[in-house]
């Protein structure tokens, strides 16, 4: 049994919390906070038990449909803002590539041609504490322009306010993705330069424009296994429509570049706790799937709804390739 925090679970509790598991995956609704730590503490053993719960409560509310997302990395590099984790950040040497704002017929252009996968959402991403009403304005262009069928807009463009979303809403913007990165009693470790009720703000603001919410955060960044149900717990509270979870992908030159990887069991036990703590949230896993290594497919078993395919913003992601062959052995279901 894991030393963080010296938890003693019995044979007794841990059949306790599998029978909470059950009964939560029968009725469609969360599980308690003590027994969400508890999915994170269970010993391999008691796993299966666990799957068959998450794939219930996950088929209670999208049936066997798997949501795919891709994204471009329409702004790049030249943060301002001290994020420990990423590579974008100008407080990092991290090598990445700068540009500007992508022009409004090279986000249309990049939208076309992710059309050709699978995918049901179609991200523009801008790194950066906001964008300017220029940018707002060439976004807004480049959505109306053109649309695919099934294919819905979505962006993460920083801190905006209430007026620049409601000219996105106009647009056809469908979702706007923002993550708490981690839980509240960890974020003043992982960024300072902006409060965790900033993030909460910008969430808030999206909704009140009519926006869908996609809001998660990046695991293994050292935060305790409580933080993690933390997170998950407000996320709880604000309702987001989609949960994305990433998994630390340690980039030299960023502050967490020393991180080790989290264990590919101790990734699916957070997929699984995130779906029994939020059940009707779509779960995306994104960056850091590459940790699973063999073990990739079982993310749907665990609860996940879905996956980001294509490259992420500043590493790699997986082939898309092995990904497409990946749900056609799994016999999955693309979301129409």
């Amino acid at each position: 049994m894991r030393s963080e925090f010296k938890l003693i679970i019995n044979n007794n509790t841990m059949s306790n919390y599998i029978k909470e598991i059950r009964s939560a995956a029968a009725r469609g609704t969360a599980v308690s906070a003590k027994t969400a730590l508890a999915i994170l503490h269970s010993p391999a053993h008691d796993f299966p038990e666990i799957m068959a719960a998450a794939t219930q409560m996950r088929r209670n509310y999208f049936g066997d449909s798997i949501i795919m997302c891709s994204i471009l990395n329409a702004k790049s590099g030249a943060c301002p803002e001290n994020c420990k984790f990423c590579a974008q950040s100008v407080h990092h040497k991290a090598g990445i590539e700068i540009y500007a704002l992508r022009s409004g017929s090279q986000i249309v252009k990049a939208y076309k041609a992710a059309t050709s996968l699978p995918i049901n959402h179609y991200g523009i991403v801008t790194s950066g504490e906001s964008i300017d009403e220029k940018g707002i304005i060439r976004i807004c262009d480049a959505i109306r322009s053109f649309k695919r069928k099934g294919v819905e807009w979505c962006a993460s463009l920083g801190s905006l306010t209430i007026e620049q979303f409601r000219q996105l809403k106009a647009a056809g913007l469908k979702r706007f993705h923002h993550n708490l990165e981690t839980a509240e009693s960890y974020f003043p470790r992982i960024c300072t330069t902006h409060s965790y009720a900033d993030r909460l703000a910008t969430l808030k603001a999206a909704r009140k424009a009519g926006l869908e919410l996609c809001s998660g955060g990046i695991l293994g960044m050292g935060e305790t296994i409580k933080q993690r149900v933390e997170l998950a717990f407000t996320l709880q509270r604000e309702k987001v429509d989609a949960i994305p979870l990433n998994f630390l992908v340690a980039v030299k030159g960023t502050k967490l570049e020393k991180i080790p990887p989290m264990k590919p069991l101790d990734i699916l036990r957070c997929v699984a706790m995130f779906r029994m703590t939020n059940p009707r949230a779509e779960i995306k896993v994104c960056a850091g799937r590459i940790h699973l290594r063999d073990l990739q497919s079982m993310i749907f078993y665990a609860g996940a709804t879905g996956i980001m395919i294509g490259d992420l913003l500043t590493v790699a992601g997986r082939d898309v390739k092995k990904d497409l062959q990946m749900l056609e052995d799994l016999e999955a279901k693309e979301k129409n």
